[in-house]
């Protein structure tokens, strides 16, 4: 081989090798871990709920007497994409709260199942104006196995995906900045709920 095609099969693997490796990091690229699967050192909790770590996964229950409880990162976030990868038992009333500065200025993309108005997992609740987004389609949430949610806030625009499909896109300034958590809700009818994560990491815009 001649050193001049050397060169150019150099630096065609090179292309392909630098190429392959961004195809490789994919959706994962830009994103930093919220839960890092060994302890909740990076969280607050609030209220009497139990949240625990088992099998590298973040545990949420209630407390004793359906005690709720909320648990927040210690950290505040503006303008992100996150990205939760979940499962519940159900019945369940949780949500993944974003943006959070106080019970009444926050947002949560909803865990649950409503009647009236009906609506499922995916549904953006903000407090004071109960819900300004509503997934109306069933057929999208896993009720028994893992769920994937997908919440990007960019300055009033708020949009929430579930298992690949949007189910949230609206604009709301109550609140541009504050914590990331989950909740457990109270009450004897969602005593046997549970919220497990698997995956919680965010990418800030």
């Amino acid at each position: 081989m001649s050193k001049k095609s050397l060169i150019v099969f150099c630096l065609t693997a090179l292309v392909l090798t630098v190429g392959c490796g961004k195809v490789f990091r994919g959706s994962g690229a830009g994103y930093t871990k919220l839960f890092n699967g060994k302890d909740l050192d990076a969280f607050e909790a609030t209220g009497n709920a139990k949240w625990v770590v088992e099998d590298r996964m973040l545990v949420g229950t209630q407390g004793e007497n359906n005690a709720p409880g909320d648990l927040f990162t210690k950290q505040a976030f503006t303008n992100f994409e996150l990205i939760a990868a979940y499962r519940t038992e159900w019945p369940c009333n949780s949500g993944i709260w974003f943006r959070f500065q106080s019970p009444q200025k926050a947002y949560q993309a909803d865990i649950l199942e409503w009647k009236n108005p009906v609506c499922w997992s995916g549904t953006v609740y903000c407090p004071g104006k109960m819900f300004i987004a509503m997934n109306e389609d069933e057929s999208i949430v896993n009720r028994e196995g893992w769920n994937t949610m997908k919440v990007r806030a960019e300055g009033d625009h708020i949009q929430v995906w579930l298992n690949g499909t949007q189910v949230a896109d609206v604009h709301d300034a109550t609140t541009d900045s504050g914590k990331i958590g989950f909740q457990v809700h109270p009450g004897a009818e969602f005593g046997p709920m549970k919220i497990v994560v698997k995956e919680l990491k965010i990418k800030e815009l």
